[in-house]
């Protein structure tokens, strides 16, 4: 609005009366700020046309008419359409052994607890071992009496031997003195009774040796006895070593101790548990699998293993072993997976999310709200759509629409097959409908370029 001072002074004289005297009237008083500012309404509400036409056309004034469009814009990135399912379980050491005593026995050191790590063969726990070694120095000498028993039949066997020999020299010389009193006799020498005689030292002789070579096999049996009570023995001796050595308790694998069961001073049986070790080597997680995603899990796939304790890590696991049964009511089965350990930080019973989807390629993926709603009747037929990008040239930001082939589709968002690149800028929504090359601003929600440098 324009202020004309001269008109203004023309109408204040107008609108003020003559007075005479000095007469002060309280009425016309406060008649008079009323009228000035009717005056001043009439005045103003009169201005030329050419006047608000400059008005409208100044810096800060409205033009409707030439309004830039207002846009969202965010940035074309590549990842999943769809978060894969996860399944959730719980971590397991890949085996626990429960390290028990063979033996009856007081315990007398047990120096682990739990959390400590013991390695394949180190000695955990010890026995008192009194009976035991009074068992085995009694089967080592009943041993050493066996071992005797041997040694005195093999001397006998000696000695048969020795009279074998004796029995058949002189066996040899009766049968050569028997021939010849025969030789004699028939030449008339001697008489036949002497010749019979020769004849029956002989036989005698003959019969001897036979006894003597019975004699060598009976004591050669007795030797082999013998000696079989000597190897029953060295067995019972072995036995008894065996039994001492279970006296201490050594580890059968590299392990913690997952569970202390019993304390020294308490007297175990046989078949009493000691200790606990888990082998975190390697972590088992099992899940329970629906019977309908059964048939895209193999033994040997490579599966995502995800910890709670441990969110920044994306663990790479195997399946090991798919159970052959199901739960009978859920229809659900068991699937075993095997993650690596080597540092040793996974424990047992931390929350596990696997994930069985198999490596796919990322692509673009926009929001459904981006692609031209014109082309959004016949995309679907055809594949195809339409999508601004943003461009900014010479201070101005316009938009150049551009065709895309369009992939899968889910949760409102979809595949971008080609026709847009990673890192380019595109409009998510507007104000109004948009034309190729026309002039935009970005909203506030818009996501900005981001600096390469």
């Amino acid at each position: 609005m324009v202020f004309d001072q001269k008109k203004f002074q023309k109408l204040v004289k107008k609108s003020t009366p003559k007075v005479s005297k000095p007469v002060i009237n309280s009425h016309r008083l406060l008649m008079f700020p009323i009228v000035l500012i009717a005056l001043l309404t009439a005045s103003c509400g009169s201005l030329p046309k050419e006047s608000a036409e400059a008005q409208s056309r100044r810096p800060g004034g409205r033009n409707p008419g030439n309004s830039v469009t207002a846009v969202d814009v965010a940035i074309a990135r590549t990842k999943a359409l769809t978060n894969p399912a996860d399944y959730i379980g719980n971590t397991t050491p890949f085996r626990t052994v429960s390290v028990r005593s063979q033996v009856e026995g007081r315990l007398i050191a047990l120096n682990l607890d739990i959390g400590d790590t013991v390695k394949r063969g180190q000695v955990i726990s010890q026995l008192d071992d009194v009976l035991l070694q009074t068992s085995l120095q009694q089967a080592e000498a009943e041993k050493a009496t066996s071992q005797s028993e041997v040694a005195r039949a093999k001397t006998q066997v000696s000695n048969a031997q020795a009279e074998v020999e004796k029995a058949r020299l002189e066996l040899l010389q009766a049968q050569s003195d028997s021939q010849r009193q025969q030789k004699l006799f028939k030449e008339g020498a001697i008489s036949e009774q002497t010749a019979q005689q020769a004849k029956t030292t002989a036989q005698t002789s003959q019969k001897a040796l036979q006894a003597t070579i019975e004699r060598v096999r009976t004591e050669k049996q007795a030797v082999e006895a013998a000696q079989g009570r000597v190897f029953a023995q060295q067995a019972i001796v072995k036995a008894a070593k065996e039994r001492l050595s279970y006296s201490r308790l050594i580890s059968p694998i590299t392990g913690v101790v997952a569970e202390k069961i019993t304390e020294p001073g308490n007297l175990l049986q046989p078949g009493n548990e000691v200790i606990k070790i888990a082998d975190l080597s390697r972590i088992k997680v099992i899940v329970q699998v629906s019977e309908l995603e059964l048939g895209k899990i193999q033994v040997g796939q490579s599966v995502q293993v995800r910890l709670d304790a441990f969110p920044d890590q994306n663990i790479i696991g195997r399946v090991a072993r798919i159970s052959p049964t199901a739960d009978p009511i859920a229809r659900l089965i068991p699937v075993e997976v095997v993650i690596p350990n080597s540092g040793g930080k996974i424990g047992s019973g931390l929350l596990a999310r696997v994930n069985f989807t198999t490596e796919t390629p990322e692509r673009v993926v926009v929001s459904e709200a981006a692609i031209n709603s014109k082309a959004r009747e016949t995309q679907t037929e055809m594949n195809t759509g339409k999508i601004f990008i943003v461009q900014e040239q010479g201070g101005k930001t316009t938009v150049q629409e551009r065709s895309v082939t369009l992939g899968k589709k889910a949760d409102d968002k979809v595949e971008i097959l080609s026709g847009l690149q990673p890192g380019e800028r595109y409009i998510v929504r507007s104000s109004k409908s948009l034309k190729d090359g026309e002039t935009v601003k970005l909203s506030i929600l818009s996501e900005k370029k981001v600096d390469s440098k």
